[in-house]
């Protein structure tokens, strides 16, 4: 019998829950990003990421049961659908070295490709709607949470950590590195 786990989560541990204080409430600072130096905000959102990624996966948990309660039937075939489409994905990424090698080299093009036909096949099935509310919601929150929120001295100890080396290694950080996206060192200041 051999083993079949996938080395890319081996080691990979759950990040801290931040506090409802830290993460939203009074001690949290927001503020419009600087939309002129796109390094900079986009440096933004990966530390926010990383430093709140048990919030924004409870987050997105909690918005995305609500509009599954709320629309049950069509979620679960827009679940259904997506689910299919990145599994296509995922075995011909690690099957077809052609794949592997696109997906590499253009992970933005893979990603916003997918998401395409996934919008098409959904929109051929009838459940749009409960797709964008219960699939978007949840991603335009932690996009919009991770742009806006200022980061404080604990989250730019954890990017420095992150970029060392230093630091656990965590699902959101998977993630990022299976699309390609890194963190900056120089834009921690």
């Amino acid at each position: 019998f051999t083993s079949t786990r996938d080395p890319t989560m081996e080691g990979v541990e759950i990040a801290p829950f931040r506090s409802l204080d830290e993460f939203l409430m009074s001690s949290s600072r927001f503020q419009v990003p600087d939309f002129n130096d796109p390094g900079k905000w986009g440096n933004r959102i990966v530390s926010n990421l990383l430093y709140y990624q048990t919030n924004y996966f409870l987050s997105a948990v909690v918005i995305f049961l609500l509009i599954t309660f709320l629309n049950p039937g069509e979620m679960i075939l827009g679940i259904i659908t997506m689910a299919s489409i990145f599994g296509v994905l995922y075995y011909l990424s690690f099957n077809q070295v052609p794949v592997k090698n696109f997906k590499k080299a253009h992970p933005m093009v893979v990603m916003i490709s997918t998401f395409c036909i996934g919008y098409f096949l959904i929109y051929q099935i009838g459940c749009v709607i409960a797709f964008l509310l219960g699939v978007m919601m949840p991603v335009v929150f932690i996009v919009a949470h991770a742009s806006l929120r200022l980061r404080n001295i604990k989250n730019k100890v954890t990017s420095v950590a992150e970029n060392l080396g230093v630091s656990r290694k965590t699902p959101m950080a998977v993630f990022l590195d299976e699309w390609g996206i890194e963190p900056e060192v120089k834009y921690i200041n």
